[in-house]
């Protein structure tokens, strides 16, 4: 659904002749309600549980794609808000309901580390599919036939809420907000490993958001021409490799521990946007190094969630998500109005904050191998 709204980008929002400023003022808006409004949605989850924010989910891009239909073009500013809060709950909300549901059926842990690779496998692979389905669907005629995504929208949106809602039976919650304050308090706040965990998440978040606002501008720099919906599969294509290479890892006996393999990915990631941001390339060397960096994201992704099991107990697992990228969120909303608005940075220096972002995520990584794995987590299942 996310992939065949956006399949198209800016070019739908020029078409409809919406500004750069709108264009701006619209990813501003986006992430201000990612951030004042989104970082609430996971202590929400935890407490009225995963399926009502699942149906949240649809019912957002549900409401975006009608309005598509129904107007030609909705309110950028609204369509922005509605697709950042379901792009907020994407990212937290379906692995909390995996992992809550694979720990009811008591899986062993084997089982959950299998699913968290296959998430970011199918996620990335769902984004190529939705590509070539937005293109069958529009088949050069974008007069005429720029709305069928929406319609193609709707039909997945209706789907998702009958399979939600019927074939998806969720146990009442039972926890009352005071106690959920009280494990949030001990797991999260008074936890310093969490912490660490968390300051890893929002650089990584960071440095991928910075990635695709960057990366198109930086390969045609110059005037270059080159087809970038040719380069984007390919950057899919590698976190795809990198996701499986999570599988080959903890399925073969390794001295490296997870927060290990972490340590590398994001100094290898760091290296990688040191050399975009400081050294003018040739598109070859840039689309080798973009690949890289995915491949990274792809490894770093389903190990993030492999220690987020291991430190944090699943009944404020949604809340810590949440509340680990807003700094992520922050600090975009005021690159964008510092860059897009006074031109106050340029791209290289916000590269740079990624690298120097990641490069800080390598050493939590390695702070946190050194405190070693949480007394309260049950393993027992291993």
């Amino acid at each position: 659904m996310e992939g065949l709204l956006a399949v198209f980008g800016e070019y739908e929002l020029v078409y409809h002749g919406v500004s750069r400023e709108q264009m701006v003022i619209s990813l501003c808006i986006g992430y201000a309600a990612a951030l004042f409004v989104g970082t609430f949605l996971g202590m929400l989850s935890d407490l009225i549980g995963q399926r009502k924010v699942c149906l949240l989910f649809c019912l957002l891009h549900l409401f975006v794609a009608i309005w598509r239909m129904v107007t030609g073009h909705p309110s950028v500013w609204l369509a922005s808000i509605c697709l950042s809060l379901a792009s907020t709950i994407f990212f937290f909300n379906f692995e909390t309901w995996m992992v809550v549901e694979h720990d009811k059926l008591e899986q062993r842990q084997d089982s959950v580390n299998d699913m968290f690779w296959l998430m970011t496998f199918l996620q990335s692979a769902s984004f190529i599919g939705s590509q070539v389905v937005g293109n069958w669907l529009i088949s050069g005629h974008e007069k005429t036939n720029l709305l069928a995504p929406s319609s193609a929208v709707v039909i997945m949106a209706f789907s998702a809420l009958a399979y939600v809602s019927r074939g998806w039976k969720e146990d009442p919650k039972s926890i009352t907000f005071k106690d959920y304050q009280t494990k949030f308090r001990t797991y999260i706040v008074g936890d310093k490993r969490v912490w660490l965990l968390s300051w890893t998440q929002a650089t990584v978040h960071f440095s991928v958001a910075v990635f695709w606002f960057i990366w198109a501008p930086t390969v045609v720099a110059d005037g270059r021409e080159v087809f970038l919906g040719l380069i984007y599969p390919c950057l899919l294509g590698a976190k795809m490799l990198g996701s499986t290479a999570f599988a080959w890892f903890f399925s073969v006996p390794l001295s490296l521990r997870t927060d290990e393999c972490l340590v590398y990915a994001c100094l290898i990631m760091g290296f990688v946007t040191s050399i975009v941001a400081f050294d003018y390339q040739d598109i070859e060397i840039l689309v080798m190094l973009f690949c890289i960096f995915h491949a990274c994201v792809g490894l770093v992704l389903p190990s993030l969630a492999r220690l987020r099991t291991m430190y944090v107990p699943n009944e404020v697992r949604g809340g810590m998500m949440c509340l680990s990228i807003a700094p992520s969120n922050a600090l975009m909303l005021f690159l964008l109005i510092q860059a897009c608005f006074y031109q106050n940075i340029e791209n290289s220096t916000i590269i740079a904050m990624a690298a120097l972002g990641l490069f800080s995520a390598a050493g939590c990584l390695y702070m946190l191998k050194r405190l070693g794995k949480q007394p309260h987590q049950n393993w027992h299942k291993l």
